[in-house]
């Protein structure tokens, strides 16, 4: 059982929370109890839309077994001895992901939402709502994960290029620069032959390194160990050429320090940042909320439009490769309780009580 399940479960265990989840048809509490009402013989999910029983009327059960022991039968409305409507949806955009992933050529979205017997609106929500991006952002996602497996296997770019499902050599090139970050023959490469500047400068929340490539800001990592700092860079961009940063450089770094030391002072950093396309809409996100404020993982879900995305939006905040620049910081759980932060709990604390202190 994972950390967010024990927790929602022990938000269920006492009557009162449970009978809160009914009256708000909760459907977070779906599958963690099941109500019954003495009037009308039935049981139900905490989400069932039915009209609202009267509390002295309703019973709560831990399983379904319960419930029918006790001489209860299913909702006809909720029917909660079927699988939820949410395990449901997840089901159908699980299998539509399959097909688009098993395709050479991805399936348009009428066929995707007829092999999921959805109309092509609903069905496009539904993705959305599930996965956090569109079924044409996660086509292209596959596809530029199937580009990158490619050059590194195939002995041609051009045996890459059929591999990964393009039929010309032209669709290929135009799409190379926004898949790669690179050409497709330096890609292969492993990226040799990119620069990336960088340096480590110290604050008060110990080590900070910054690194940069001709297009921005790549990445500013936090630490106790200056060495270690230096060997994440080293592996992450493992054929880039590093170099140590200039005098010029060091101003860079000096105002990303200034930025540790007062996070709430607005320093717009040229950033060049990777990620799949739900991570870059969390990072532009996270980029609105003004210092001082906080925001719920659950907040930022909602926000993109995809309120069931929450741990999608959890593991977005912990790929962030750019403290402070982009502030992942600020994003708090639900309660107001600090969650994990990729460069520790107390550096989090730290930057938000000088924000809030602003």
């Amino acid at each position: 059982m994972t950390t967010s399940q024990i927790s929602t479960t022990a938000a269920f265990a006492s009557e009162s929370d449970r009978w809160t989840a009914v009256t708000t048809r909760d459907s977070s509490a779906d599958g963690h109890f099941f109500y019954s009402v003495s009037t009308t013989g039935v049981y139900c999910r905490p989400s069932c839309a039915s009209r609202q029983a009267r509390r002295e009327h309703v019973r709560f059960h831990t399983t379904i077994a319960d419930a029918e022991r006790a001489g209860f039968r299913a909702c006809k409305r909720c029917r909660p001895a079927e699988p939820a409507l949410a395990e449901q949806r997840a089901t159908a955009v699980a299998a539509a992901c399959r097909l688009i992933e098993q395709a050479d050529e991805a399936p348009d979205l009428d066929a995707l939402a007829t092999a999921a017997g959805m109309s092509r609106f609903h069905f496009h929500r539904i993705f959305k709502s599930v996965t956090g991006v569109t079924p044409k952002a996660y086509a292209a996602a596959h596809r530029a994960e199937r580009v990158r497996d490619e050059l590194r296997h195939r002995a041609t770019v051009t045996d890459a290029l059929y591999g990964a499902g393009f039929n010309s050599n032209g669709r290929f090139y135009a799409a190379a620069a926004a898949v790669l970050g690179m050409t497709p023959t330096r890609f292969r490469a492993g990226g040799a032959g990119e620069s990336i500047h960088f340096a480590v400068g110290e604050c008060s929340l110990g080590s900070v390194l910054v690194a940069a490539t001709e297009k921005g800001v790549c990445a500013i990592t936090l630490g106790d160990d200056p060495e270690s700092l230096v060997r994440e860079l080293q592996d992450r961009f493992a054929k880039a050429r590093l170099v140590g940063g200039d005098a010029g450089f060091e101003q860079l770094v000096a105002k990303v320090v200034g930025l540790v030391e007062a996070p709430a002072v607005a320093i717009d950093l040229p950033l060049d940042v990777r990620g799949t396309a739900f991570q870059q809409r969390v990072w532009q996100a996270l980029r609105t909320i003004p210092a001082g404020s906080t925001a719920s993982y659950a907040d930022i879900a909602r926000r993109l439009g995809t309120p069931n995305a929450v741990r999608a939006v959890a593991q977005a905040c912990g790929a962030n490769p750019v403290a402070i620049a982009i502030p992942c910081h600020r994003v708090v759980r639900r309660d107001g309780e600090l969650s994990g932060y990729r460069w520790g709990v107390e550096r989090k604390r730290a930057l938000l009580d000088r924000e809030a202190a602003v």
